[in-house]
């Protein structure tokens, strides 16, 4: 009966030790309590939106970081569950930048943006659509990188009259804006540029700056965002349920609220 009660006493000593052991480790030992997701700015305010609400929901922290690549790369390296991208180039140069990171094929398109003019409040100019933006003298502000590579050649030889790609280079500002972020900075700064050649959603996200000439056709074109799961991520059901929910009649909600189309 004595070794019996010492035996028992060992043992609890010893699970008393285990727990306050497991106590010390952090959380993220024994479960994951947050997910990380990376991407460019331009889809941002809709991802962040929807982080929220689902973390809200699951009792989870989802943790957006968005911005240029070079500022988030290196962090996403470590710990990256999903990634979003703003264009499918994008999402091939996120390949490249996280070489093993996750298999290109496996991401999936979520919901499409168009084009949009974007003008000085009160639209001095009277632009009304992409023939206006070919006027001598007008001045337009152009992205060459991120999610816009080649959108405004796009754009212009949309009908195949080079006449019209001539012309609109005329009125690009040089040198054109490395990211939409830049761009944005740069149209705060330069009162002189006319027009902003850029995805509509950036002016849901920041209205005061300017006001959207939607594109006429048969000039409108649209890139798409998408998602894809790390490795990391893709072994995390909570990370697999946030893209579920990025897909479904709530997400759709969210994206079209900050000018996606969601259908």
């Amino acid at each position: 009966m004595i070794k019996r009660f010492r035996y028992l006493s060992i043992l609890r000593a010893a699970l008393a030790l285990v727990l306050v052991a497991a106590a010390s480790f952090p959380a993220s030992v024994w479960a994951q309590d947050m997910l990380n997701v990376y991407g460019p700015g331009g889809p941002a305010p809709a991802m962040k939106d929807a982080a929220k609400a689902f973390g809200a929901a699951n009792q989870i922290t989802v943790n957006v970081v968005a911005g240029p690549t070079p500022e988030w790369v290196d962090k996403a390296r470590q710990d990256a569950d999903v990634v979003f991208s703003g264009a499918e180039n994008m999402m091939t140069d996120f390949a490249k930048v996280l070489p093993g990171a996750f298999e290109l094929r496996d991401a999936q398109p979520l919901y499409l943006r168009p084009v949009a003019i974007l003008v000085r409040p009160g639209n001095p100019k009277k632009i009304r659509g992409f023939r206006d933006l070919l006027k001598p003298g007008v001045k337009v502000l152009t992205v060459a990188g991120a999610g816009q590579t080649g959108l405004w050649e796009d754009v212009a030889g949309r009908t195949g009259d080079i006449a019209m790609v001539r012309a609109f280079r005329k009125n690009m500002v040089f040198p054109e804006a490395a990211n939409s972020g830049a761009a944005k900075e740069q149209w705060t700064q330069q009162k002189d540029i006319d027009a902003w050649l850029i995805w509509n959603i950036w002016q849901v996200a920041n209205p005061e700056l300017a006001q959207v000439v939607p594109m006429d056709e048969p000039f409108r074109i649209y890139r798409d965002a998408g998602v894809v799961l790390t490795r990391k991520g893709s072994k995390e059901p909570q990370a697999r349920a946030f893209v579920e929910f990025l897909q479904s009649p709530a997400g759709q909600n969210i994206f079209a609220k900050w000018g996606w189309n969601a259908r």
